[in-house]
Parts: structure tokens; C-alpha cells; sequence
């Protein structure tokens, strides 16, 4: 559907017969709208984002209405312990109501849990064999709570320090999924233009292949070509019709590949427009490195993995020493026959607890994980700084290429040019009988040659014009960054 919509807003290039005439551009805005590739990319986007909400909102208070028990009736017979220490089974009737308030807070900072709360609990006697009917309130208003655990491994304070590098992350991941599928769109666009220009050319051909072997049928007649100038001809032409069958059945080839890939239903063609007018870019290499740098998820990636490492380290040395934790909790409360007695006269009640652990011996268990740890840390920081200058090389390297790439389809156009001329020429001059039919071959492979090199250096332009884009999220004909949320929710 959205695919479909994409070309009805390019719909002046809605050719009449029903083929969708395409620019590159708008090959590439159909593949990011609408491929599968972008689809999934978008999907996995949007689960990273409500991981990441999800994330957030740990640290957010969490309130809590409990009513468990509202009610609770209950007639049964249980057993009653007496003050002699004697059971006796009684019947016992009731009815109980408990309603409670709570709110969690986890704090980062000190590792520690906070708890809040606020209860009110209603119990009411049944009259019974041997027992009378009464009513009783317990109210607690207030109760303030806490844990804290004491030279212990803080992951709560490690994780808001990398759950958000996991996020700007994937940001990053998703902007180069969809810049891999402009660039996989890229190469199926040019795969078919290029197929479809070589049927143009082959076509053309065979139609010149063929006026050439009826002018020269005329002429061996009269005399004035020899035999094997006229085989050469009818050996010519039949090679230009066995060309235009290859070509046709690259270009059906490669036209159903352009519909797979852009998931497009039904007998669609596609003439495509060449994008023979190429941009004047000078992509200078510190500010591609620089875009690189600032954009791309490795380098994220880089600062993410060393801060794992450097969480391993805290957690083996925060595991393997002393540790303690101290709890505690403050409280008023109160009882009474009737409601408005719960809330007056309110007993305070306070409970304090401290635990230590001390290893005396664990054998080196915990010094070797310590190691362990260290060693990890080591290696990676290693690692990364070999990605990481691998990763600028590779960034400048393209930036220098993407000059010659550049100057190689000026120099591709001009050749173009002056062998089309030459052939233009020689087939003239062939006409008229000036020049022999091996000197037209020779033109006509000229202009061919030629025909490949200009359309290859205008693929290879655009090709390494996307991947530098993909390498630096960065467009540099639209000089923006493409680093861009993606809607979600929809």
C-alpha cells in the first residue's frame, strides 16, 4: 500500500501504457517506504524504542493499589490456641477488608530501594457458638521504608549509564539499514537501466544491422563488395539479433529481481530514468571522518563495549569483598472499634536492621574472577582501538576514491561522446563505399565499449556516492544528517 502511494505522488512519470517511469531517487524512496528489508528494519526500531521506554520507566516511581482481600469472608473451623497452651477447634465467622497504597522508588545513585505506603484494614467477628460479634480497625497512615545495600555492585547506576548508549545505538543501527537498502535498491536500479540501455542499443543495432545487409546484397550484385565483405554482413546481423535476445532476457531478468525487491504485486514494467546528471560533490576527508565519527553506531558500539568491560570489573571486585545492608522502616499506626478512632492517638513503630558478610576464604575464586575481569577489559580496549583506526581508514579511503570515481564518469562522458561521432562518421562513410565494412566494425565496438564504460561510470558514481552516505549517515547533496527518528506507535 504505501509503495503503491509513493507512485501515485510520483504520478507524472505513470507512463501511458501503463509502465512506471522511475528515477533513482524515487526507486529509493519506494524501497525505504515499502521493501521488506525496510520493514523489518522499522520493526526492530520500534522494539528498540519500547525497550528503552520500558527502561525509563524502572526508575519512575511505581504506585500500587492492592485490595487482595476486599473482601474476605471465611466461616470455618480452626484451630484456637489457648493460654494454657491447650488447642481447641472453635467455629469462627468473619469478614476481612485490607486496602493498601504503596510507591517504590529504585534510586541509582546509591543502589538503595525506597518504599512508601499507606493501609487501612477492617476485620469483622461474626457471632457464633461461644463467641460474640465485634468489629475492629488497624490503620496504618504511614510507613516509610528503606534498603540499602553497602559496598556492593551498583548495576542500577551502570545501567542508566549504558541503556541509553544502547539506544542512540540503535538509532544509528536503524539509519544504516535503511541506507544498506537504498544502496541494495541502487545496485537492482542500475542492474535494470543498464539492461534495459543495452536492449535499446541492441535493438538499435540489429535494425542497423539489418538496413546495412539489404544495402549490401545490393552491392555484391552489382559488383562492387566482394563475397566475404557480404558473409561479414549477414554474420553481423545475425549476431545482432542473438544480442537483443540476450539483452531482452537480461532486462526481464533483472526487471522481475527491481519488483521483488520492492514486494510490488502484479504485472508491473518499469522504464527507468537515467540519472545522467550527476552532482558536483566535494566530499572533503576530514569532515566525511568527522560525520562518521559522530554518526555511525560503531562508534557507539566502541563506547558501549568498553563500559561493559569496565561494569564486568566493578561487578567482580563488588562480589568478592565485604559486603553489608541496611534496612529500615518507619511507621504510624493505630487500632481501634470504630473508623474515627484509627486516626487519632497514632502509635509510631520503627524497625532497624544491618547484615554484614566477610569472606574469610573462597581458594583465590574471587581474585581469579577479578583477573578474569581485567583481562577482558584489556582485550577489549585493544580490540576497539583496532576497529576504531581500521574505521577511520576505511571512511578516509572511500572519501579519496569517491574523487576518482568522480572525475573517471567526466572523462567516460567525453569518450562517449567523440565514439559516437567516429561511428556516426564511419557509417556514412560506409554508405557511399569510402570505407570497407571491417572499418565500421571496428567504429561500431568503439562506440559500444565506449556505451558500457559511460553507463558503468555513472553506476559506480552513484554506487560509492550511497556508500560514503552509508558510512557517514550523512547526504552530502542534501547537506543533512540521516540519523532520524522513526514515528512509532503507528
Amino acid at each position: 500500500m504505501i509503495a503503491m502511494l509513493v507512485i501515485v505522488l510520483f504520478g507524472q512519470h505513470i507512463h501511458a501504457q501503463g509502465a512506471y517511469r522511475l528515477t533513482l531517487e524515487e526507486v529509493v524512496a519506494l524501497a525505504q517506504s515499502d521493501a521488506p528489508d525496510a520493514l523489518l528494519a522499522s520493526t526492530r526500531w520500534k522494539r528498540n524504542y519500547w525497550t528503552y521506554q520500558s527502561y525509563l520507566a524502572d526508575f519512575k516511581p511505581a504506585v500500587l493499589l492492592n485490595a487482595n482481600t476486599l473482601p474476605l469472608f471465611n466461616r470455618s473451623i480452626e484451630p484456637v490456641t489457648q493460654p494454657n497452651g491447650e488447642e481447641l477447634y472453635v467455629e469462627r465467622a468473619y469478614m476481612e477488608n485490607n486496602l493498601n497504597v504503596s510507591l517504590r522508588q529504585d534510586v541509582a545513585l546509591t543502589g538503595g530501594t525506597l518504599y512508601f505506603g499507606s493501609g487501612l484494614r477492617r476485620l469483622d467477628q461474626f457471632a457464633t457458638e461461644g463467641n460474640e460479634a465485634y468489629r475492629s480497625f488497624v490503620s496504618t497512615p504511614i510507613n516509610f521504608a528503606f534498603d540499602q545495600p553497602l559496598f556492593q555492585f551498583n548495576a542500577m547506576k551502570w545501567r542508566r549509564q549504558i541503556e541509553p548508549m544502547v539506544y542512540r545505538e540503535s538509532e544509528k543501527i536503524y539509519a544504516e539499514q535503511m541506507e544498506a537498502v537504498a544502496n541494495q535498491a541502487a545496485a537492482y536500479f542500475f542492474n535494470l537501466l543498464i539492461s534495459q540501455l543495452d536492449a535499446e542499443a541492441a535493438e538499435q543495432d540489429k535494425a542497423n544491422a539489418d538496413t546495412l545487409l539489404v544495402l549490401s546484397r545490393g552491392r555484391y550484385e552489382v559488383g562492387k563488395i566482394a563475397e566475404t565483405d557480404l558473409l561479414q554482413v549477414e554474420i553481423n546481423a545475425m549476431q545482432a539479433e542473438t544480442r537483443l535476445a540476450a539483452a531482452q532476457l537480461e532486462m526481464q531478468t533483472n526487471a522481475e529481481q527491481l519488483r521483488d525487491f520492492l514486494d510490488l504485486q502484479g504485472q508491473i514494467t518499469f522504464e527507468l530514468i537515467p540519472p545522467y546528471t550527476l552532482p558536483t560533490i566535494m566530499i572533503d576527508e576530514e569532515k566525511a571522518l568527522a560525520y562518521a565519527m559522530q554518526n555511525r553506531s560503531n562508534v557507539v558500539s566502541f563506547e558501549r563495549r568498553l563500559m561493559e568491560a569496565n561494569m564486568e570489573v566493578q561487578r567482580a571486585k563488588g562480589e568478592s569483598g565485604i559486603t553489608a545492608s541496611l534496612q529500615g522502616s518507619f511507621g504510624l499506626t493505630q487500632t481501634g472499634a470504630e473508623l474515627n478512632q484509627v486516626y487519632t492517638d497514632l502509635i509510631d513503630q520503627e524497625v532497624v536492621t544491618f547484615g554484614i558478610s566477610v569472606p574469610i576464604a573462597d581458594w583465590g575464586k574471587s581474585k581469579a574472577r577479578r583477573e578474569v575481569a581485567l583481562s577482558n577489559l584489556d582485550l577489549e580496549q585493544r580490540q576497539v582501538d583496532q576497529e576504531k583506526e581500521n574505521f577511520r581508514r576505511t571512511v578516509v579511503l572511500r572519501a579519496q576514491q569517491f574523487d576518482l570515481v568522480q572525475r573517471n564518469a567526466e572523462i567516460a562522458e567525453r569518450y562517449l561522446e567523440a565514439a559516437r561521432k567516429r561511428y556516426e562518421i564511419s557509417y556514412q562513410r560506409y554508405l557511399i563505399g569510402k570505407i570497407s565494412v571491417t572499418d565500421l566494425n571496428l567504429a561500431l565496438a568503439d562506440q559500444e565499449s565506449a556505451r558500457r564504460g559511460y553507463l558503468q561510470s555513472v553506476r559506480e558514481f552513484w554506487m560509492a556516492l550511497y556508500e560514503i552516505r552509508g558510512m557517514t549517515l550523512y547526504d552530502f547533496v542534501a547537506d543533512k544528517s540521516l540519523v532520524l527518528q522513526t514515528p512509532v506507535g503507528e
